[in-house]
């Protein structure tokens, strides 16, 4: 049987003999989803790849300093990796080494869905996962008026925040809140804590990937109000995307 060729989100050629049966994953999110549908195809990850909490497959390094021997060393059919998450110059060496690469591209919710939809059913051929439906329903349809505006923060000292285009801000927007650094020149600009200090605004202070916590952070707003939230439930797409909608809204308070 010829191999099947397929392309990835970046337009790229996968060449495949057959459904990849040894996997790496260099994406946390996309590593809970594999986690959740074919685990028995898993067998590398990143270490910053925290779901499961009981994933037991090798580790590889993180997602910006994979380590490429001992991803060699798994036989994987395919990695899995990401156009933001992780470097260009990695994707560029792997495949040097003769290991299929499939890149995903994601900037919105469907985007996401879209692009694992395609891992699962064209390449790696195991159907639409149940998780994956659940998600479409969930945050499918139209992007609702905004009801609040929100600014996302990422880091402290300096302080960065979420701008346009980008996974995060889409998603704020399908639970009617407005990111007022939408417009950004950045995707993640650097920010000063007075401009966002004013009324009317609530700051989001995730757990990921600075570690907001309730004496780290609040403290710096004296105006704006902020609400501690999980950062996985807003930067992730896979299985967490179920049920995310209602611990975000209960989360951002009344």
């Amino acid at each position: 049987m010829p191999p099947l060729t397929l392309t990835d989100d970046l337009a790229y050629a996968v060449s495949l003999p057959a459904p990849p049966r040894r996997v790496v994953s260099l994406v946390p999110s996309i590593t809970e989803a594999l986690a959740t549908t074919c685990a028995e195809r898993l067998v590398g990850a990143t270490d910053w790849c925290t779901h499961p909490s009981d994933l037991a497959v090798q580790r590889v390094r993180g997602t910006k300093n994979p380590d490429r021997a001992a991803i060699a060393a798994l036989r994987p059919d395919l990695v899995v990796a990401n156009k933001e998450e992780n470097r260009e110059l990695d994707v560029r060496r792997l495949r040097a080494d003769g290991i299929p690469v499939w890149v995903t591209d994601i900037e919105t919710v469907p985007e996401a869905l879209d692009s694992l939809e395609r891992l699962f059913v064209e390449a790696l051929e195991v159907g639409t996962p149940d998780w994956l439906v659940a998600a479409r329903d969930e945050w499918g349809g139209p992007v609702p008026e905004p009801v609040v505006d929100v600014a996302v923060a990422i880091w402290r000292d300096p302080w960065m925040a979420v701008g346009r285009d980008t996974f995060t801000g889409d998603l704020v927007s399908r639970l009617g809140w407005r990111n007022v650094l939408s417009d950004a020149s950045e995707r993640y600009p650097h920010v000063e804590v007075a401009d966002l200090d004013r009324d009317g605004l609530v700051v989001l202070l995730p757990d990921e990937p600075y570690v907001f916590t309730a004496a780290d952070g609040p403290e710096a707003f004296a105006r704006a109000r902020t609400a501690l939230v999980s950062g996985r439930l807003l930067t992730w797409y896979g299985p967490s995307l179920v049920g995310a909608r209602a611990v975000l809204t209960d989360a951002m308070g009344p």
